[in-house]
């Protein structure tokens, strides 16, 4: 009498792990990519806090400030946050350096966020460019572009 074997076989066990590695090794750069494009977008809405004083430059001036204390902001290494390490405002542009708690592939990278404006029309409001991306027209962009991270870490609206 022929005796049933239950189970797996070394053979099918190590196809199943060998299945399983590629996907874990498709997978996590995916992931990786996702997070690091996370943490790129919620630096963004740091740049808030000098956008309104920089707008009203512009609308009663009829100027771009120049740097952090012509906006009422402290000195760029005062202003951080888990992402941030500090924020610059150049010549109206907005610069935030990348540090702290965000993945190592984009510490220390910039991210620049630029005012766009109707040069002979300050009635007309700032639209705000992140990173590479293009103002719309007629908008000349004031400042700087620094963006050193690379686009495929900026989200869709920065490129």
């Amino acid at each position: 009498m022929q005796r049933k074997i239950l189970g797996f076989s070394a053979i099918e066990i190590m196809v199943v792990m060998a299945i399983l590695v590629i996907l874990a090794m498709i997978a996590i750069p995916s992931s990786l990519a996702r997070i690091v494009k996370t943490q790129v977008a919620g630096t963004i809405p740091w740049a808030d806090v000098a956008k309104e004083p920089i707008e009203e430059s512009w609308k009663v001036n009829k100027a771009l400030p120049a740097d952090n204390k012509a906006v009422g902001l402290p000195s760029a290494e005062k202003i951080v946050s888990n992402f941030v390490t500090s924020l610059v405002v150049q010549d109206g542009a907005i610069h935030m350096t990348l540090g702290n708690k965000v993945h190592p592939k984009i510490q220390g990278t910039i991210l620049t966020i630029r005012p766009a404006v109707v040069e002979d029309s300050q009635i007309v409001p700032i639209a705000w460019v992140c990173g590479n991306a293009t103002p719309p027209p007629p908008m000349v962009v004031k400042g700087e572009n620094k963006t050193t991270i690379p686009d495929e870490y900026l989200p869709q609206s920065c490129r």
